[in-house]
């Protein structure tokens, strides 16, 4: 086997990378093998079943009932009981973080830290790959890629990086087979690998440990460096590689991305438009085409839209048909949202839950950050999504430049006037990206010290500053009855990778 591809912990271990299904689908479309490997569920149930000893009474518990918890997050009737559901994965993140703290470690099934290192710094990552056996992992990944490199000697080993919670143990990975094998080419790709990259005073510092480093979509490069002419056809993904792997769901799960970008890409402070990522989509007929075929193969019991935000001409295609498998994804708020009969269709089609983007309840902050939403089309979209049982995962920013305290209050109004219509909340402070055009308007800092920090800190022109945030959503917003209650509906850890399953498998 010339190509092995790694995906590494820690990243919520509930589905298959949807990157590496691309990349298996486009190597197996030019007559290309390659072996794959999801390190991430692999090291996380490694981790789980590393010890049997206990000091005190809950890991007692924990380790008394982790088969009874692995095996209640695979199955419907745990996501009918959020007490059990909570309970579980509270003692499973309870295993792992005894078993990691030997290492200096902190690992949950979402995240991950390492004593003083940090993966925003490229000197931490270095070391990182220089002392693989300080990973908590190491155990699991000598053992497992010793035999893999042996039995199969690949001259190619491909990394997926796609969070800040995956790197340390990618780079003590790399560090690890360059030990083993000095010679394999080492190639780097992925989503936080790509903002790396596009970052405006990005400098390669890992040349030597890694051959190449790859943005954006990465189907063409691992098809030449397999050797193949590339064909320009983007394929169907390939989920065969994961079959085998036991994610943390009760349905298997596929995520399918049919665009990179987003196809409004207006908004102020945009990640995606701060790095320059063009929007791309497949033509909507062949996104149909392809999800049917996906759908008839893996008979998944629920289908993963993982585009930065569903076009409106997607979306309508969606309605007009039916996926024949449950599905979810995130889709901007707009005016189709709020015409009745178009939400029954998109239930009809399969939709289980949107994630909106809402971000603000105060209309001057959503026209000074180019959101393109008015807040009466979001009430009538709550409203009809509603009525057609189609549950809505609403997101909110809080500490934009411009936003003050009076806003973020308005926020919390909207909110609590529109409770009976939310579903789930996720909530997050703004992040400045570096290399933003607007950050030039702003008296701004070094976020970090870390050469790969990708976010600048700022002084906020009306002193709402990260503090003043923090204390107004925890003494605030979050003590309102109507917003603790749909705060309180949240799956821990999983959160929006979970939600669905809650939704489809409530009481009737």
């Amino acid at each position: 086997m010339d190509i092995l591809l790694i995906h590494p912990p820690v990243s919520r271990p509930c589905e298959p990378p949807a990157g590496l299904a691309r990349l298996a689908g486009a190597l197996a479309d030019h007559g290309r093998a390659c072996l794959i490997v999801d390190a991430d569920i692999e090291g996380v149930l490694y981790l789980l079943g590393a010890t049997n000893t206990a000091e005190d009474t809950w890991t007692r518990r924990a380790l008394r009932h982790r088969e009874k918890n692995l095996t209640g997050l695979r199955e419907k009737d745990t996501y009918r009981n959020p007490g059990r559901y909570t309970r579980s994965v509270a003692d499973l993140n309870r295993i792992l973080a005894v078993v990691s703290a030997q290492f200096h470690t902190q690992v949950s099934l979402g995240n991950y830290s390492q004593g003083s290192l940090t993966p925003v710094k490229s000197t931490d990552l270095i070391r990182s790959a220089e002392h693989p056996e300080a990973n908590v992992f190491y155990p699991y990944f000598a053992g497992r890629f010793s035999a893999l490199l042996e039995e199969h000697a690949p001259r190619l080993i491909g990394f997926s990086l796609n969070y800040l919670s995956q790197a340390l143990t990618c780079f003590a990975m790399i560090g690890f087979i360059r030990r083993m094998n000095p010679g394999v080419k080492i190639v780097l790709g992925g989503g936080l690998v790509t903002s790396w990259i596009r970052s405006p005073h990005w400098q390669n510092p890992f040349s030597g440990l890694v051959d190449e480093l790859v943005a954006g979509p990465g189907e063409e490069r691992i098809v030449r460096l397999a050797g193949a002419e590339y064909s320009g056809k983007v394929p169907l993904p390939d989920y065969s590689p994961f079959h085998d792997n036991a994610y943390l769901s009760p349905d298997r799960v596929i995520p399918l991305s049919t665009s990179s970008g987003c196809y409004w890409g207006r908004c102020s402070f945009c990640p995606e438009k701060a790095e320059g990522t063009p929007y791309s989509c497949i033509p909507t007929t062949r996104v149909l085409s392809e999800i049917d075929t996906l759908v008839e193969k893996e008979s998944p019991g629920l289908v993963h839209l993982c585009d930065n935000a569903l076009s409106p001409a997607l979306l309508t295609s969606l309605a007009l048909g039916s996926m024949k498998a449950p599905w979810y994804g995130f889709a901007r708020i707009t005016p189709h949202l709020t015409d009745g009969d178009f939400c029954q269709a998109l239930k009809k089609s399969g939709c289980v839950m949107l994630k909106l983007g809402l971000e603000s309840g105060d209309q001057g902050v959503l026209d000074e950050l180019g959101k393109g939403i008015m807040l009466e089309v979001a009430s009538g979209a709550l409203r009809e999504l509603k009525r057609a049982g189609i549950a809505t995962y609403v997101y909110l920013l809080f500490g934009t430049p411009a936003e003050d305290l009076s806003a973020a209050r308005k926020t919390m109004e909207f909110v609590i006037s529109h409770s009976s219509l939310i579903d789930f909340l996720n909530l997050s402070i703004f992040n400045l990206p570096r290399g933003s055009i607007e950050a030039n308007d702003l008296s701004t800092f070094d976020f970090s010290d870390g050469d790969l920090s990708l976010n600048l800190g700022f002084n906020h022109p009306k002193a709402w500053d990260r503090n003043h945030v923090r204390q107004f959503l925890d003494k605030e917003f979050k003590r309102q009855p109507l917003v603790a209650r749909i705060i309180r509906n949240d799956p821990p850890v999983f959160t929006s990778n979970h939600a669905p399953f809650f939704v489809m498998n409530r009481p009737s």
